[in-house]
């Protein structure tokens, strides 16, 4: 399931070239992990970060040693459209484009009736305008080079079920999902594919749990019984930018130990496993 490493330039099939992907949000959790998964595919890496410039860095110190090209630059998608631009930046010091994902996210633990408009935009512009403005200045890269493309969008278990106190990130994350679809169909004729990546919980700074063994967290919830590891959605995401997915567009791969089976059962908060009996 690893990506390949090189391809053959337009007009120039004696001379190959190294892939190059963007990862947004790499400073830390499934972004740095998607990061140092490509590295070892054969891929140069864009890093972008948005507070955690030292973590930036950190993920480009583990690129580099896995033999490949980093480049970091901060990205902050609260400042639209001029946040894209930084796709361009790092295309141009890559030399090319031919992957991107858009990881960068934040959310809200709010109860909808107390929500605020600013905190509204703030979701909707990170998690859902900021990867479509992202993902146009790929494509458009991908479509001049020639040769295709992949853009795997990074949503969440609600982009499928929703979760109180989270509207907006809920809004933003399933319009992100039926905008993968969307982008699928447009961009297919050029070679591009485009799927979503829907984790559920996973050990990561962002719910708590930096660099713990998952093995370790039980959640009775979760028919796998524990929470996942980056390096397990990065798998995925690493099978979605390289050729063994070359006819799968338009799909949502969730990452979530089962969770979004337990339906009507609830999921990772349950306290015990008294669900798994008649």
């Amino acid at each position: 399931m690893s990506a390949a490493p090189e391809t053959t330039a337009p007009g120039h099939p004696g001379h190959p070239v190294t892939r190059a992907a963007v990862v947004t949000g790499a400073d830390s959790g499934i972004g740095r992990a998607t990061a140092v998964r490509l590295a070892r595919d054969g891929l140069d890496v864009g890093i972008t970060w948005h507070s955690d410039r030292e973590g930036a860095e950190e993920t480009a110190a583990e690129v580099r040693a896995a033999g490949r090209r980093a480049v970091v630059a901060r990205l902050d998608l609260t400042d639209l459209p001029a946040a894209a631009d930084v796709v361009d930046h790092l295309a141009g010091e890559l030399g090319r484009l031919d992957v991107l994902v858009n990881n960068a996210g934040t959310g809200t633990a709010t109860p909808f009736l107390d929500l605020d408009l600013d905190t509204v935009r703030q979701v909707l512009d990170v998690d859902l305008t900021g990867p479509l403005l992202c993902a146009q200045r790929a494509a458009r890269h991908m479509i001049r080079q020639g040769g295709g493309g992949r853009i795997v969008n990074i949503t969440s278990v609600h982009e499928h079920q929703p979760r109180v106190g989270a509207a907006p990130y809920c809004a933003a994350k399933g319009g992100l999902g039926l905008l993968t679809q969307v982008m699928a169909l447009e961009l297919a004729e050029h070679g591009i594919t485009v799927n979503a990546v829907a984790p559920g919980e996973i050990a990561t700074p962002m719910t708590g749990q930096e660099d713990v063994d998952v093995r370790t967290r039980p959640r009775p919830g979760v028919p796998l019984g524990r929470p996942g590891d980056a390096r397990e959605v990065a798998a995925v995401v690493a099978f979605l930018c390289g050729p063994d997915s070359g006819y799968v567009t338009g799909a949502s791969w969730a990452v979530d130990g089962g969770m979004l089976r337990m339906g009507p059962m609830a999921g990772s908060h349950l306290a015990s496993d008294d669900w798994r009996r008649v």
